[in-house]
């Protein structure tokens, strides 16, 4: 009977440090977090990614300076931009580039409400394997859930947008000049769609860059529901 009891005290306190080594490996402040408030933590970095950095890209040149996501011409037009320029018409090549940035700074202006919202509504299935994952697995759950009703919104402001800027004028004016050169083939793009896409890209693009920077940046955590959430993947 003593063996047995022995035994049984033997067998809880291996159970009791087999235990503990899982408590321990648990990232600190875990207890008492559920789901809705990871995925509260989540909305609000994204939000913080939307008032920090794609508010700037709402202001004139938010695109066309910043290389991370200036949009440049398609690769089946570049060749259009390489000719004008070795024939002296780099100032009209340059202008062409420029309505296209402009058209998506105009876009986004008009449509930020709207990734605010989307935010706002976004359902995180799986809050904290998305808490865990990627430095921007939160941006890239809002893409899969928002890209495609947020293309159907950029699309027509994009195309008003090229109407407002001049765009539909300036690139007209640069592809009849392009297709009057010698020795070229006719070129008659729709740029629309891949403006949009590219606009949408860029977005995505800057909230990571802000999603990645809480992550890795405790300062950053300005809330006090951020430092409590992202403290879990420290």
């Amino acid at each position: 009977m003593k063996k047995l009891l022995l035994s049984v005290i033997v067998l809880q306190l291996v159970s009791c440090a087999e235990l503990q080594q899982v408590v321990d490996q648990f990232p600190q402040g875990t207890y008492g977090i559920g789901n809705e408030e990871i995925a509260m933590g989540l909305r609000e970095a994204l939000d913080k990614g939307i008032d920090k950095q794609v508010s700037k890209l709402t202001k004139e040149d938010g695109f066309y300076k910043n290389e991370l996501i200036k949009i440049l011409l398609p690769e089946e037009l570049q060749k259009i931009d390489r000719t004008l320029r070795d024939v002296g018409l780099g100032n009209l090549a340059d202008e062409g580039i420029k309505v296209l940035n402009r058209a998506a700074e105009d876009a986004v202006s008009e449509a930020t409400p709207i990734f605010i919202n989307a935010v706002k509504d976004i359902t995180f299935a799986d809050a904290k394997n998305i808490l865990l994952g990627s430095d921007d697995a939160a941006t890239l759950y809002l893409k899969s859930t928002t890209q495609t009703a947020l293309y159907d919104k950029f699309n027509p402001i994009i195309k008003n947008s090229f109407q407002r800027v001049g765009a539909d004028q300036i690139w007209n004016n640069l592809i009849t000049r392009y297709n009057n050169l010698p020795l070229t083939n006719n070129v008659n793009p729709d740029l629309t769609d891949y403006v949009t896409q590219e606009a949408l890209s860029g977005v995505y693009t800057m909230i990571a860059l802000e999603e990645k920077e809480i992550r890795t940046n405790v300062t950053s955590r300005t809330s006090t529901i951020l430092r409590k959430v992202f403290a879990l993947q420290d």
